[in-house]
Formats: C-alpha cells, structure tokens, sequence
C-alpha cells in the first residue's frame, strides 16, 4: 500500500508514489469517462490519492478530461489532492497567440492560467500549483504576486516549482509570502543531474520533499539499444528474489526513493498491472549496497 507523507513542513500531506497525467489520454481510441474512472479508482485502491497534471498536456486536454471524470464521479474529487502546472505555452487552437513554445511565469498568466484550471478539473481550489518552468524574462518578484495572490483567494492551497535550479528556487523562494514546498525535477537511474547539480541537496536542507518526474528515464530503462539500460536490468535480475520478485520499474522507483531527499515517485503509464508494480516501491526500502550496485551499473564504473 502506498504511504502518505508530508511534502513539506507547510505544504499537503500527498501520497509517495503520485499518478503523472502526462500520458493520460493515449491510446486508440481515446480513453473514455469510464475508462479513466476505473484508472482511478484503480489508484485508490493502491493508496495514490495524488493526481499530476499540467495546463499543456494533452496539448490542453488533460485537466478537461480529468474534470470530466470527477463531474461524473461526484465525491471523487475530495479523495484526490491534485497537482497541476502553468507556464509553458505552446501553439495550439487553445492558445492561439503562441508563435512558438515559451515560458511564461508572469503574474497575470499564472493567475489567468490557474483560474483557467480550476474550471477546466471542476474543482474549486487546486491543492499544489508549480510554475512548469522558470521563465528568464519574468523578475521573481512578479512571478511571487501571482503565487501570492491566488493562495490569498483560496483558489491554490500550495505553491511549488518544477525544474528549478538551486538559485532560481532560492530567488523565488526569497520573494513569496508562504513557502514553496516541492521542486519537481527529473530523477531516474539513466538521469542523475539533480544528484550532483545541488537541487536535491537543497531539498533535503529545506526539509521538502522533491517530486521526481520520469523515474525510468522516459521508458528508456526498457530499451534494447542503451548499453546502461541493459546493465541496469541484469543488476536487477540479480536482486529480485530479494526483494520479493520486484519488477524492474519497481526497483527503479525504489532507487530513487532510497535517496535522502526522501522524493515522492510519479508514475507515468497507464498500463494498470504497471501502476501496481510501481505503487509496489513504495514498500521497499533497498539495502545501500543493491542501492550503489545500481548506480554502478547505470554508469558502466564503479564509484570515484
């Protein structure tokens, strides 16, 4: 069963292992009502009551899709805390005024962007709004109003960030009235930058919890043709009987939640006996030496 954990000191209370939207509406035909219903109460089962999303994805038809859900499931939405993005925009019949993809973390835009998702998800309050990515046009300062404003109208209970470096975390951070509690940055056995860049360093500092999205590497941890990819898996093979007969995704989620930092996990399939095999990780804490074994295997040498 998937634990529940504090993300921060001020921040919500979510689940360890969160179930990323990214991928939601994939699939031909396209998922319907029902279809995503059971994909989430299929979480639920699993204790992931913590739902990721973003204004972008779907090219802006995933909070639709999952507002749709919860209109028709009254009472589900209150089982949930939901996790949404804004920032980026890219072209798209929605927003039509985007020549090309860019940041945005204006004040005006955040506000407009979270009021935009508040109706989209029929709910009517968002329980973690992250700016998607920092924009290098906008002062902190301003991108501060924003977050500020719409926690004061009760429309966005926490603020965070996603792919922040450790300066612009701390800039931010410096400049809104009430703390952010997550930086959610890509961490997996084929992606290790937030170890050495200092960004889960300052998360442990902090005493917040990273959220780590693509923790098998964007599905490349099942690939043929990366060498790393095919070593990590014969490490893996070697300690499955140890850990219960764990699946590889199992494992790969559990490495990265054995770090200090402490990272809550997002799932990125809808495959359900995947979203079992990856809410699994949640009950594995990996012995340090399988944990190093891992990482050695990820980068071809042993450690310096």
């Amino acid at each position: 069963m998937v634990k529940q954990v504090e993300l921060s000191p001020d921040g919500p209370s979510v689940s360890d292992v969160i179930y990323g939207t990214w991928r939601l509406l994939d699939g031909d035909p396209r998922p319907s009502v029902a279809d995503l219903t059971a994909r989430f109460e299929l979480c639920l089962e699993l204790g992931i009551t913590t739902l990721d999303t973003a204004e972008i994805y779907g090219l802006y038809t995933v909070e639709s899709a999952i507002g749709e859900v919860f209109k028709a499931n009254p009472g589900l939405r209150d089982k949930f805390q939901v996790v949404t993005k804004c920032g980026i925009d890219v072209p798209s019949s929605v927003k039509s005024h985007a020549r090309l993809p860019h940041y945005n973390a204006s004040s005006e835009n955040l506000v407009a962007c979270a009021e935009k998702s508040l109706g989209l998800l029929n709910t009517d309050h968002i329980d973690l709004l992250l700016v998607h990515r920092p924009d290098w046009l906008n002062r902190a300062d301003d991108t501060a109003a924003g977050l500020d404003k719409l926690i004061q109208q009760g429309k966005v209970l926490h603020a965070g960030v996603s792919n922040y470096t450790c300066p612009q975390f701390e800039l931010l951070s410096s400049r809104v009235a009430k703390p952010l509690v997550t930086n959610q940055v890509e961490i997996s056995l084929l992606c290790m930058d937030a170890l050495y860049d200092g960004a889960l360093s300052q998360c442990e500092q902090l005493n917040i919890r990273p959220m780590a999205w693509s923790p098998l590497g964007g599905g490349r941890l099942f690939g043929a043709d990366l060498e790393s990819s095919q070593r990590i898996r014969s490490c893996m093979d070697g300690m499955k009987e140890k850990y219960n007969g764990a699946d590889y995704d199992t494992l790969a989620f559990a490495w990265v939640m054995a770090l200090p930092s402490r990272p809550v996990t997002i799932i990125g399939t809808n495959r359900p006996e995947r979203i079992r095999s990856q809410a699994a990780a949640s009950a594995i804490q990996l012995e340090r030496q399988d944990w190093y074994a891992l990482w050695e295997a990820a980068k071809g040498h042993s450690v310096p």
